[in-house]
């Protein structure tokens, strides 16, 4: 994707820590001199990650539960110049159980893994389509096809991040932006450390190694692994009272 910009290319990661975006970041097959700017709260850990990438990192201060950092962050980012992709994976993974003795981490939760996204990316594909080019990659979940009691205040934080990347896909056709949509199922990694791993598992590096090969075709849409599109239709199909005895 990087090919025609005849220039280095500029990519901001929206939650600079996190091991799926990251994972991304290390997969891409990006020119040499490219400049990647990694968003977060804690500018130590920000610096520590950018340490292991091969790309020119600048560290900006972003706190997705602050609606008010928001605009400045993406004014920050495409203030130097063009930035060519945006890699939207800020999210937290609080337990339902916590949840439901403390129902403010469920907003907590919903204004991190959704509410952060739509106002740093709308103003983030304002600016793309200003430019007339760029890419923005959301990271939704399995999570998001269907909620289950074991997890549905994170899936329904997931869903409304999901139907926000296809209105938003809709939005930019012919603008010469585009949105990939990435849907992992169970990801093994600091996000889920102790929990057991659910059936076709993949972990940040498989993940990242899949993005950036979806990233050179015209894919709008990516599940990882592939086979979990057709487990996500049968997901649908299991009738409720059956659905409900399900553990997780």
């Amino acid at each position: 994707m990087f090919e025609t910009l005849g220039r280095s290319a500029r990519i901001l990661l929206l939650g600079g820590t996190s091991e799926i975006g990251l994972a991304i970041l290390a997969a891409l097959r990006a020119p040499a001199g490219t400049q990647v700017l990694l968003a977060g709260r804690d500018e130590q850990r920000l610096t520590a990650a950018g340490k292991g990438l091969r790309f020119e990192v600048t560290p900006l201060v972003f706190d997705a539960a602050d609606p008010g950092s928001h605009r400045a962050v993406i004014e920050q980012a495409f203030a130097a110049g063009p930035v060519d992709l945006v890699i939207a994976a800020t999210g937290v993974l609080i337990p339902q159980e916590r949840i439901d003795a403390d129902p403010d981490l469920a907003a907590q939760m919903i204004d991190t893994n959704f509410t952060s996204h739509v106002t740093t990316l709308l103003d983030a594909a304002g600016r793309m389509r200003a430019q007339r080019h760029g890419t923005i990659i959301v990271l939704s979940s399995i999570a998001a096809i269907r909620p289950r009691k074991a997890n549905y205040v994170y899936g329904a934080a997931k869903a409304g991040l999901d139907a926000f990347a296809r209105g938003l896909t809709d939005a930019l056709e012919g603008s010469g932006v585009r949105v990939l949509l990435v849907r992992p199922g169970f990801v093994i990694g600091r996000m889920t450390r102790g929990m057991t791993a659910a059936p076709m598992s993949s972990t940040p590096a498989q993940v990242g190694a899949a993005v950036a090969g979806a990233l050179e075709r015209e894919t709008t849409e990516l599940w990882v692994p592939a086979g979990l599109a057709a487990a996500a239709a049968m997901l649908r199909m299991v009738p409720r009272p059956l659905w409900r005895k399900m553990r997780r």
